[in-house]
């Protein structure tokens, strides 16, 4: 009788687990994108610049040290807005529209209730209008990436706004905070009885170096030391944090982007205190010590006012009584960049270094440095071009307050993610046209208990360079066909620093027959580019009742 009472308690109170699951209401949704920051840029992953809004994210939820982007800008918004490799919806290289079956997050939200908001950068070639192609209610869009204090392409709402006049006091950070917290004042408003899902797009620490000027005098002589003291230093931060086991990847000086200006021009039009190379900083003079100390100063501002305008944005959902079931996200879009070019309105080498009229870029030295331990940089799909510190914090859902999430994930995962928090299930079809099964992975499981989440490989393709992950085994190539691959242990050697290849040359001939048959399944399944422009992707209505939450 015991045995039989326990059992139907027992059966009651898991009948009213599932109730209370099934009756939660799905969780709102904020994402933070920042453009070309380091993976060790932010204080919770290991760096010095002051990030204190982020490192309460990660505080109060979790950090994934093996997340990935695609390298790039684009690449990576149109795999994280897709749900698909970029190669797959003719977005790497860009070429033309995107597939007529490819989706965009909020195509796959809006049915199920959600108001969708964007604020920020775009740069998804293949959807011209945020919100007729792209599903979103409301979308303020920053076009020019070149101008932080004036930018001169600007739309909301899909309508053109005016260039913005340089005496204004606008900067692109808190501008796109501004109107990511107008579109969510409007939502408590009119509609606090749905979920919502808040794109927020920093260009911020993107090239031209620009910053408040307040913000630049906070790192004021702070990066005398040079890049190699900051590389050593964070370093042992990861490593006492968990986030890495490995030593500190090798400075690469004879490896920089082709389109980065010739030193000599860089020192005409910058000035002498330029350096093109990641050499060591001892090497410097002591006037290209200050200015590339001056440099990053201005980087870290860049990131310290992002932080400062997060903290914004969160403070608007404190206020709207939403912070318990929001789901929000941090992540960068590739790592540190080594650009060094000069567009715009060109640099003034009389202005103040990181005012509207410099125009200077981070370069090699410093990217190594933001990008700490991995190596190379934004456009490689070495480790620091491709990982990116992943934060997601949701009270409602994350029990886990600091802990570190060892799974291998990549930003195709945020699609089928939040379909499953928001209680959808897929469907391959999509006007009619049938759309490739989704290449990415529910993180969900991820959030309660690190190690899992499985997948049989991750693809990597960019720039000409390629590289392939399966388990811990990770084949990179400068340009495969042309040199050699490269193979690493990532279990061991996450900074890519011992390279196998001769030692496994079976692994290196499996995993390059598997890469070049998923470059060109891909690039199957994306076809040629349409020669005119289809009609708007406009979502389906939302349904008059909500669907049930549905299970794995």
């Amino acid at each position: 009788m015991n045995v039989r009472i326990s059992i139907c308690a027992a059966l009651i109170v898991l009948a009213s687990s599932l109730a209370t699951a099934s009756a939660a209401p799905r969780p709102n949704v904020l994402i933070f994108l920042a453009d070309d920051m380091g993976f060790s840029d932010a204080g919770c992953f290991g760096g010095e610049i002051r990030t204190p809004n982020i490192d309460a994210l990660a505080a109060e939820g979790v950090r994934f040290t093996r997340f990935y982007n695609t390298a790039r800008c684009w690449p990576t918004r149109s795999a994280l807005l897709t749900g698909y490799y970029a190669q797959q919806v003719r977005m790497d290289p860009p070429v033309g529209l995107l597939p007529a079956w490819a989706r965009l997050m909020p195509h796959y939200l809006k049915p199920l209730g959600y108001r969708c908001y964007h604020s920020g950068k775009w740069h998804v070639p293949g959807c011209i209008k945020q919100c007729a192609d792209g599903g979103f209610d409301h979308s303020y869009t920053l076009n020019d990436q070149d101008r932080h204090f004036s930018p001169k392409l600007l739309t909301e709402d899909d309508r053109p706004l005016p260039p913005v006049d340089p005496k204004s006091g606008y900067f692109s950070a808190t501008a796109i905070a501004d109107h990511a917290i107008k579109y969510l004042k409007e939502h408590a408003e009119r509609y606090a009885d749905q979920p919502f899902f808040q794109y927020v797009a920093f260009i911020s620490p993107h090239f031209p170096l620009q910053a408040p000027a307040e913000d630049i005098a906070r790192y004021k002589d702070r990066y005398l030391e040079g890049w190699d003291a900051v590389r050593a230093e964070r370093l042992t931060r990861l490593r006492d944090m968990g986030i890495v086991n490995c030593g500190l990847s090798d400075r690469v000086p004879d490896i920089i982007p082709d389109w980065n200006l010739p030193e000599e021009e860089l020192k005409r039009r910058i000035g002498p205190g330029e350096a093109g190379r990641a050499v060591a900083w001892e090497e410097l003079s002591d006037e290209q010590k200050r200015f590339q100390a001056t440099k990053m100063s201005i980087h870290a501002a860049m990131i310290d006012r992002m932080d400062q305008e997060i903290g914004r944005v969160l403070e608007q959902v404190r206020a709207m009584g939403a912070m318990e079931n929001t789901i929000v996200f941090f992540l960068s879009d590739n790592g540190a960049s080594a650009e060094q070019i000069i567009r715009g309105d060109g640099n003034d080498p009389a202005a103040p270094p990181g005012s509207a009229k410099s125009y200077l870029c981070l370069g090699p030295g410093w990217s190594t440095a933001c990008n700490t331990p991995l190596k190379l940089h934004k456009t490689w799909v070495h480790e620091g071009g491709i990982s990116t510190p992943l934060i997601v914090r949701w009270p409602a859902g994350i029990k886990a307050h600091g802990e570190l999430r060892h799974d291998v994930g990549h930003v195709i995962d945020f699609v089928p993610t939040l379909l499953d928090l928001a209680g959808g299930a897929w469907s391959d079809q999509w006007h009619g046209v049938t759309a490739p099964q989704l290449p990415g992975r529910n993180l969900v499981p991820a959030f309660a208990r690190d190690n899992s989440v499985t997948r049989d490989y991750l693809y990597f393709q960019h720039e000409g360079h390629g590289a392939l992950r399966v388990g811990d085994w990770k084949i990179v190539s400068l340009a495969p066909g042309k040199a050699p691959w490269e193979l690493y242990d990532l279990s061991t050697d996450r900074c890519e620093m011992r390279d196998v290849a001769d030692l496994h040359p079976e692994q290196v001939q499996e995993m390059a027959a598997k890469w070049d048959e998923l470059e060109k399944q891909f690039r199957k399944q994306a076809g040629p580019g349409p020669a005119t422009k289809p009609a708007a992707r406009k979502s389906p209505a939302p349904p008059k009742t909500m669907p049930d939450d549905k299970d794995d």
